[in-house]
């Protein structure tokens, strides 16, 4: 379990928000929190694969290599 202090403003769009949707306020933070992990995961992922100096190719070049070019 975890507790969190929102802004009164915030707190009080969360509330609105889940009553007019018919969820509850642990639902979009948790849903809010899933996404923002999983957005700055993939950020680390991409930084770390850029930090490696493998060789890299165009998106033209990839779309040739793949037979998707149109």
């Amino acid at each position: 379990m975890v507790a969190v202090r929102l802004p009164k403003e915030l707190n009080e769009r969360l509330e609105r928000f889940a009553h007019e949707t018919h969820r509850t306020k642990s639902y979009y933070i948790r849903k809010a929190l899933e996404q923002f992990l999983e957005d700055k995961e993939d950020y680390l992922l991409a930084i770390a694969r850029l930090e490696e100096k493998n060789p890299r190719i165009t998106l033209d070049e990839a779309l040739k290599k793949l037979d998707l070019e149109d």
